[in-house]
């Protein structure tokens, strides 16, 4: 893998030339893309895989937004500052505040242009609730698939005639002082392009699949499965390092306890919210669930084998077979079914008195001994368990920028044609694992891709 780099000396010629040049067809790349064309900027996007996906791709494509004309529609009261308040107390207030206000208060702009203008046709997830979220205000698409988003902004660049040049990773930045010039991209059979361009902005995603960089920022979840995108290389930590770049919480990330193992199929933590739990090889609860799903990464790994089960029954296995991967993972047959606690119990191997011991003692309307509250009925038949592991998403941490969403120096001065979003910036999850709240990820995605995307005042100078 080439280490990218940050170079002084220029080509003696760019082999093109943009206005607008984007690191990244990911949802961040695609929606800056998007953006910048509405102010009728020449855009050019460069993508490394054979096709745009990211880790939008591998996502349920839920994007959290307070205030939207659906969530109104829907019935749901919500509003900026409840969402912004939402997003610092699970972050335990380590968040810059300016950049969660930014955040939430752009979020259902966000939405209803994307609805308006473009035709994406979200809908508020209204039947279960987020960790978190004190509101309903998570929108996805109708299959709740990051792929589905992910083709339906495709479809939305072509239609804008946008160019995304796939097969491309980008491996050197030119600078000049303060400016960017340009960046050099290795295509096919190592073929090496140079693209001149008035401003960049990085959508390239984190770090998570550099696992030198995992072990140094994150060596507490270094041993999961990585179950985010595998370009997510680091090469905006790495750029942001070379130019004196201000990179902030890198030990933040999403992590995630309920992946079906060994499958590799996510199954949605809303089989934990509306009334399942997680228990170990023993058949007994562990910790409190409610916590979230990202910090269930590392209290399921923390469990023998590295491994648990989520048990739940039909009545929730129906709420979440509004989610492909859930479906995918009943087709595969990693979701067992028994009629009987004993049947479950021998399906998933472990002791089935021990089981119905920890069903029994969960109290509906009481607070147990981990802290957790039911306020949903007990389980019934048939019941329904999964072989689950814990794995790392992706970071949360990285390039700090301003309201404008320009990356700024560790001086606090902006580098001033640079613009950064999604994973390449830092986020709003804090400094750990457990102030990720759900949706963060393409909220910092969608919400930065717009603000970068439309920025005029910020060209290099020629």
């Amino acid at each position: 893998m080439t280490t990218p780099r940050v170079e002084s000396a220029l080509p003696d010629q760019f082999d093109l030339k943009t206005g607008t040049l984007i690191v990244g067809a990911g949802a961040c790349g695609m929606v800056a893309a998007l953006s910048a064309a509405e102010q009728a900027q020449d855009v050019l996007v460069i993508e490394a895989d054979p096709v745009p996906s990211g880790s939008t791709a591998l996502s349920a494509g839920l994007i959290p937004a307070a205030g939207t004309r659906l969530q109104q529609a829907a019935g749901i009261t919500d509003s900026a500052a409840l969402f912004a308040n939402d997003i610092q107390a699970k972050a335990h207030h380590q968040n810059d505040q300016a950049l969660v206000d930014l955040l939430a208060g752009t979020a259902a702009e966000v939405i209803d242009w994307l609805t308006d203008r473009y035709g994406l046709p979200f809908s508020v997830v209204t039947d279960f609730d987020y960790p978190g979220h004190s509101r309903r205000r998570m929108h996805g698409l109708p299959t709740r698939s990051g792929e589905e988003l992910i083709n339906a902004l495709r479809s939305a660049c072509e239609d804008a005639g946008l160019d995304i040049i796939c097969d491309r990773r980008a491996t050197v930045l030119y600078r000049d002082d303060d400016q960017i010039l340009g960046i050099a991209v290795t295509g096919p059979d190592d073929l090496v392009e140079t693209i001149e361009c008035d401003r960049l902005i990085l959508a390239c995603n984190g770090y998570g699949g550099n696992r030198e960089l995992v072990a140094q920022h994150m060596p507490q979840i270094e041993q999961a499965l990585w179950f985010g995108h595998s370009g997510n290389r680091g090469e905006a930590v790495l750029w942001g390092e070379a130019l004196g770049a201000d990179l902030q919480n890198l030990g933040a990330f999403q992590g995630h306890g309920n992946v079906a193992h060994p499958h590799g199929i996510l199954i949605t933590w809303a089989v934990i919210t509306e009334g399942g739990v997680q228990v170990n090889r023993d058949g007994q609860r562990f910790w409190n669930e409610a916590q979230g799903y990202s910090e269930a990464a590392r209290a399921v790994l923390s469990q023998p084998g590295g491994e648990a089960f989520a048990i739940f029954d039909e009545s929730i296995a129906a709420i979440a077979r509004q989610f492909e991967d859930f479906k995918q993972a009943e087709a595969v047959g990693a979701i067992h079914s028994a009629n009987s606690i004993q049947d479950l119990a021998t399906r998933l191997a472990m002791p089935a008195d021990s089981l119905a011991q920890t069903l029994r003692d969960i109290s509906e309307g009481g607070t147990d001994r981990f802290g957790r509250t039911f306020s949903s009925p007990p389980l019934t038949p048939p019941y329904k368990g999964v072989r689950v592991t814990g794995a790392l998403f992706h970071t949360q941490g990285g390039l700090k920028i301003d309201a404008s969403a320009r990356v700024l120096r560790a001086d606090g001065a902006a580098i001033q044609n640079l613009y950064a979003g999604g994973g390449a910036a830092c986020g709003v999850s804090g400094t750990g694992d457990s102030g990720y709240l759900s949706g963060n990820g393409l909220l910092s995605a969608v919400v930065l891709g717009r603000i970068a995307g439309r920025q005029n005042g910020a060209f290099r100078s020629r």
